[in-house]
């Protein structure tokens, strides 16, 4: 959560690393002062009886002569503050954060000391949504940096945007120990938790008693406090807050915190609906409007997925339409660059129980939207229109692979991507991938879902779903990606052929291509039931799209 981010892009706060040093046992500090890379520093990891650790960005340093002893562990617990019920402790006027494990006699025997960096500059990638006045929920893995983005979020919205911004700080990891707030959170408020089972109860006060016009608040993990936050917003106040999750999928799954996106329920269809919807009687639909506007999942430090409409999106994975957030990336040299775009199909419906109209949406105040599934109409000819010229290509979003994991772990792909510090995205539709990775058993078979694409497709299967597995096959993916703007050209141009051929009736010639290319055009022609031909000489040797269809 406070890891060192790109400090190209950022200006640090003062991070109190001597105030850090000083709790250390003077043997493990001399080896950290004596170390290039301190200012990388993320945690140090003290376990009775076991070598000293230190973890980086990047890499763990272990000192195997360097063996914690009883006397270590008291010597840091002496050096800080008393221990909450949350065994978590801190240094006053900082943000570092320091963990303890007890034993079953409740005497410490190990600890993990973090350190806490306030980063300026860390949300430019979401600072559109956080001034937009939208309650945000920021899912992530721990570490990730979510309690860093979150603290500059209060930052930005009491001193930039000047509104009353109230911190629930649970375990003062937000704004540092002690009764005086660390100035990384600028002017916002802050309210501290006695005990962290009455988080929900200071949530709720916030907003009683101190007129707040923004509540931000860290790691919401249970149904108390998921129940709070949706009274925080019924309220009219923005919410900003993290959960521990990896997609939104995941926190939909989870029965604790699904209110948070609306919360799921079981619902019995009439004979008609169910027929009319082509689905089973009994289906799962969204209870409420969800308790926040936007989820924001952290892929990685300069990496993240925006889900705009979270009401939509989870509407739509109810009936099994995957999502299709939009992700950015921050750039090595602190550009943000939208290498998805969000889309998704309208509905023509609320996707909950209709018992509950004044959550619906009004008819007469909005157009009626498309349905979601529809009959495929008969193909009308029409008078062609002339092609607009060719824009160039976008190399920033061409540079990056799209990838589809099918039957394989999504999360030890996105360690794969993270790793290797990969040009690469992972892609929910299948359709707008540029390669597929998938896994032997279900790949055997040539499910439908991978028949249908109607178009060529590099594919590379994995033989069983390990990390070593998937991300050989990532590297594979990365290695055959040369060329691939050229294939895209190619393909593009023959996709617009085609539908020219349906509308007219006519054949249109392409492009002169290569011998591959050309193959690749013929087989996205034949995937249309097309019939194409090559015509001319080399180099002027180019496919023709014929109106005949095939059986």
């Amino acid at each position: 959560m406070a890891a060192l981010e790109s400090a190209d892009v950022m200006s640090i706060f003062t991070d109190g690393l001597p105030q850090f040093l000083d709790i250390l046992p003077p043997v493990v500090r001399e080896r950290l002062q004596g170390g290039p890379d301190l200012d990388g520093l993320i945690e140090v990891v003290l376990d009775y009886g076991r070598p000293a650790e230190v973890r980086y960005r990047e890499r763990v340093d272990r000192m195997p002569n360097v063996v914690v002893s009883e006397h270590d562990i008291d010597y840091v617990v002496k050096s800080i503050g008393d221990f909450g019920e949350d065994n978590r402790a801190g240094i006053e006027r900082t943000l570092h954060r320091i963990s303890c494990i007890r034993n079953r006699q409740g005497r410490i025997i190990g600890l993990t000391c973090r350190v806490g960096r306030a980063l300026e500059g860390t949300i430019d990638i979401i600072d559109d949504l956080v001034r937009s006045g939208q309650s945000i929920l920021l899912l992530g893995r721990p570490g990730v940096g979510k309690t860093t983005k979150l603290r500059e979020v209060a930052r930005v919205l009491a001193d930039e945007v000047e509104k009353r911004v109230v911190i629930v700080d649970t375990s003062n990891e937000i704004a540092g120990d002690g009764d005086v707030p660390h100035p990384g959170i600028g002017h916002a408020r802050r309210m501290q938790v006695k005990n962290p089972a009455l988080q929900h109860q200071v949530m709720i006060e916030a907003v009683e008693n101190h007129m707040p016009e923004v509540i931000v608040i860290d790691e919401i993990g249970t149904e108390a406090e998921a129940q709070a936050a949706r009274t925080i917003a019924e309220r009219g106040v923005q919410l900003i807050g993290t959960a521990h999750g990896q997609t939104l999928e995941n926190l939909m799954l989870n029965p604790t915190l699904c209110d948070l996106i609306g919360g799921i329920q079981a619902v019995t269809l009439s004979d008609d609906e169910a027929r009319r919807r082509g689905t089973q009687k009994t289906v799962l639909e969204r209870k409420a409007p969800p308790t926040f506007d936007v989820v924001i999942e952290l892929i990685d430090y300069d990496r993240l997925a925006v889900h705009s409409n979270v009401q939509k999106t989870v509407d739509l994975i109810l009936r099994g339409v995957p999502p299709r957030p939009e992700v950015r990336v921050r750039t090595g040299v602190g550009d943000v660059q939208v290498v998805q775009t969000e889309s998704a199909p309208d509905m023509d419906e609320p996707g909950f129980n209709a018992r509950f109209p004044a959550l619906a949406r009004n008819p007469e105040v909005e157009p009626a939207l498309e349905p979601l599934v529809s009959e495929r109409r008969p193909r009308v000819p029409k008078e062609p229109t002339p092609r607009p010229p060719r824009e160039p290509k976008d190399i920033r979003r061409s540079s990056v692979v799209r990838i589809y994991p099918y039957g394989i772990a999504r999360t030890r792909l996105e360690r794969a991507i993270r790793e290797r510090g990969a040009s690469a995205v992972i892609c929910n539709d299948i359709q707008q991938a540029d390669a597929i990775i998938a896994i032997r058993s279900t790949y055997q078979s040539r499910p439908a879902k991978l028949r249908d694409i109607g178009r060529p497709i590099q594919t590379v299967v994995v033989k069983s779903n390990t990390f070593s597995q998937i991300a050989g096959a990532l590297d594979e993916v990365l290695k055959d990606t040369s060329g691939s703007d050229r294939e895209a050209e190619a393909l593009d141009e023959a996709m617009q052929a085609i539908e020219t051929v349906l509308h007219t009736g006519r054949p249109v010639d392409l492009a002169p291509r290569d011998a591959r290319l050309r193959k690749m055009q013929h087989h996205l022609a034949e995937s249309k039931r097309l019939a194409s031909e090559s015509v001319g000489e080399e180099p002027q040797r180019r496919l023709r799209i014929l109106p005949t269809r095939l059986a």
